[in-house]
């Protein structure tokens, strides 16, 4: 950490660039890995490497901005006050399986270039993406010794967690095991280290009557099946007026029906398997809790073989039936009447989630009203609510769905550092040379 934390900010900046180029120069090879270790369709994986590039030129590029100088601050005539950022030292970096390179990546290129060295714990499911994007890395210029790779299960990212001298963590992953790494960083004699943590959400939309049901249909088909419903930002709850409600549920549940479920590696398909057999089991359990309790729009069929679960729509009677999230191609749909507006709104808060939220309103006011109320992370109108651009649309959620700051956008490097001011008495020195020389 020593080392590298003086290493100057324009060559850690220059390093993450240069792993940009090598990321788009092996976009094959790394849609490959995206599909063997992740099932990833084929259009899938080429958005994460562009994310994964993306990740590492933006934060090189604030980087620059923010570490490159030391930053002036008013004072007195006669007296120098500067205000610089420095790393904090070894952090540990937890990512998941569902964006194994992006995620991955971004957390590892933010903390590089706040000056902070990283051992980094990829998901268990992923591990191949995880040996040829470090490899990536320190071809590019980033040291050995400032960047580590440990593999394994979650005994490893406890252990990591509980060491004495990390500086911080960075995690994206479930609510659970984030309290988990809250309670053990708290419980540590020594310093108070950050946390950073980007969780999931029951993410909802919400769709009144002057929605154009053509376009509700399509962003709604596309937030909560693609990538087989196993993005944290995926739709897992739809509110419909039930004026309109009819319509729109029926054409989602066509529209969601001529879906191909399959090999990822065939280009006409456009929902491949979910990570493994264990989420496939508890997965097809909520399904099977549904087909009971919830009227059914649509169940899909899934190939004979294989971790696949095809998209499933149920009706509820109440949101209040849905108590946590579902990471997969499903999706739960309540009615609720003009009336019934605002216990709306007081439903989703209820939740304590707040990381994505679609709207489609063609009425100013009641846009203004949601976004208002609802202190969600980000907010999606008359649009589907996922595939956030890093730099555009910074992610991360509050509440049960993270502590922020938003990846991918300008507050996240300097929570990856310290902050130090330096004051020198300049009188000391004969006067104020700026005033003499009228600069």
């Amino acid at each position: 950490f020593a080392f590298w934390s003086r290493t100057p900010a324009d060559t850690r900046a220059t390093a993450l660039e240069r792993a940009a180029d090598l990321l788009e120069r092996r976009m094959p090879h790394f849609i490959a890995l995206l599909q063997l270790e992740g099932g990833k369709t084929i259009d899938d994986a080429v958005s994460e490497v562009r994310e994964a590039v993306d990740f590492c030129r933006y934060y090189a590029s604030e980087g620059r901005r923010l570490f490159a100088q030391d930053q002036p601050l008013r004072g007195p005539t006669g007296e120098s006050n500067t205000l610089r950022l420095r790393g904090r030292g070894a952090m540990v970096a937890i990512s998941p399986w569902n964006f194994p390179l992006a995620i991955f990546m971004g957390q590892i290129a933010a903390c590089l270039m706040a000056g902070n060295t990283v051992v980094a714990k990829p998901a268990e499911q992923t591990p191949l993406i995880a040996v040829e994007a470090v490899a990536l890395l320190h071809e590019a210029g980033i040291p050995v010794s400032a960047l580590h790779l440990a593999q394994g299960d979650g005994a490893i990212g406890a252990a990591l967690v509980a060491h004495p001298d990390i500086a911080g963590v960075v995690f994206t992953g479930s609510t659970e095991v984030a309290r988990s790494i809250n309670r053990t960083l708290a419980a540590k004699d020594g310093p108070i280290v950050p946390l950073i943590a980007e969780t999931g959400g029951i993410n909802a939309m919400i769709v009144d009557a002057t929605a154009l049901p053509e376009q509700v249909a399509d962003d709604v088909v596309m937030s909560a099946f693609r990538s087989a419903g196993q993005r944290c930002s995926a739709l897992r709850l739809l509110f419909v007026q039930d004026d309109v409600a009819d319509r729109i549920i029926e054409m989602i549940a066509g529209a969601a029906r001529e879906l191909k479920v399959g090999d990822p590696h065939d280009i006409a398909t456009q929902i491949g398997p979910v990570i493994d057999a264990e989420a496939k089991a508890q997965l097809d359990a909520h399904i099977a809790r549904m087909m009971a309790t919830a009227r059914v729009h649509l169940a899909g069929e899934t190939p004979s073989s294989g971790n696949f679960v095809a998209p499933h729509l149920f009706e509820l009677a109440s949101a209040d039936q849905l108590t946590e999230e579902v990471f997969g191609p499903i999706l739960h749909v309540v009615r609720y009447k003009a009336p019934d507006f605002e216990r709306v709104l007081q439903s989703i808060a209820a939740s304590g989630y707040g990381l994505t939220l679609g709207v489609h309103s063609r009425i100013d006011d009641t846009v203004e009203t949601i976004v208002e109320r609802l202190p969600v992370g980000n907010i999606y109108v008359n649009r589907n609510m996922i595939g956030a651009v890093v730099g555009v649309q910074p992610f991360g959620g509050h509440g049960l769905s993270g502590t922020g700051p938003k990846a991918g956008g300008p507050y996240y490097l300097p929570r990856l550092a310290t902050e130090q001011t330096v004051t020198i008495n300049t009188a000391a020195a004969g006067g104020n040379v700026g005033l003499m020389t009228e600069e």
